[in-house]
């Protein structure tokens, strides 16, 4: 990267903290090591680096599980919580939330839509899905430049209330394709129906509604728009258990716009990364939780006009990400 070349804008990213005071623990097969409490120190590192830029990051892109779910057994969330935040806040920049599964195993959706993890304050009410209590809203922080934040778990088991539309969706969506009694257990044989699982979700036809409408908006004004999400949505950037239930209507949709530049996401906390056929990159950021003491798993990316640079600390790798 050439450190003498001003960026337009820069911001941080970062995802999976899934923070506990508790002990080192296991992941749900107990094949993955997980660092409860180092991940806070994770995140302080972060922050430090992020301070410590020649150009700053004008603000930061959380992917999702700020908490992890052992807080509610605990009943710790509320505190956990206050815990994380405080540390995001020792960095004078706003940061945009995403919800992930370990959100909603702590908060139900109508605290969630009340609390601090609500960054649609930080943009115009116009700019904000209107419906069903959709955590989705969109952002510009340069001329021709737009994020889009989508809410992953919108139809989910885990997202809405048992007498939700949406809940029953979902629940007849995994039962076509996953005849486990525990639903967290993926189906059988391995392959692309591993993604129906109960911590997973999907999106909404109103939500890519929406999303079709923010995007031709975009095409209009001729912006490059990056999206995010707690669930990555193409099949090469993760494994097939960490996939949106409909990733292949999301697809559709962003091959259909020539705005879209980037999708970035987070849940596999191996990360990922691909380059599709319609030249949009997909990028999974590795996740907080699994890095072990001694190394990192953040980012920060420089925006030009003609590309982005990922400079990734540890497990996430350097990438310069040239636009379609």
């Amino acid at each position: 990267m050439d450190n003498s070349e001003k960026p337009l804008f820069t911001f941080g990213v970062i995802a999976d903290i899934q923070y506990a005071d508790i002990d080192d623990g296991y992941n749900f097969k107990r094949t993955r090591k997980r660092y409860y409490r180092n991940s806070l120190q994770l995140l302080h590192k972060a922050t430090k680096e992020w301070s410590a830029e020649r150009f700053k990051p004008n603000f930061i892109l959380q992917l999702g599980d700020i908490i992890d779910g052992f807080n509610k057994k605990y009943e710790a969330s509320e505190r956990a919580l206050e815990t994380v935040i405080k540390e995001f806040n020792d960095y004078p920049a706003v940061v945009h939330h995403v919800w992930g599964n370990h959100e909603f195993y702590n908060f139900s959706r109508t605290t969630l839509l009340s609390s601090v993890l609500n960054s649609t304050a930080n943009t115009d009410a116009a700019n904000i899905i209107n419906t069903d209590q959709i955590y989705a809203y969109h952002f510009s922080p340069s001329p021709k430049f737009r994020f889009i934040t989508l809410d992953a778990y919108d139809v989910s088991l885990i997202g809405r209330e048992e007498s939700n539309s949406k809940y029953n969706q979902a629940m007849k969506l995994l039962r076509e394709h996953n005849s486990n009694d525990d639903l967290n257990h993926p189906p059988a044989p391995a392959g692309m129906e591993q993604r129906f699982v109960k911590f997973n979700g999907g999106f909404s036809q109103s939500q890519l509604d929406w999303l079709e409408k923010v995007l031709c908006l975009a095409d209009e004004r001729q912006e490059k728009v990056i999206i995010i999400s707690h669930l990555p949505v193409h099949p090469e950037s993760t494994d097939p258990i960490c996939l949106a239930w409909n990733y292949d209507e999301v697809l559709s949709i962003l091959h259909s716009h020539k705005c879209v530049v980037c999708f970035m996401a987070g849940h596999d906390h191996d990360g990922g990364y691909h380059r599709d056929a319609s030249g949009v990159h997909h990028l999974t950021l590795e996740g907080v939780i699994e890095t072990p003491p001694d190394s990192d798993a953040f980012g920060t990316v420089y925006v030009y006009e003609d590309r982005m640079v990922l400079k990734g600390n540890g497990r996430t790798h350097n990438r310069t990400l040239m636009y379609p």
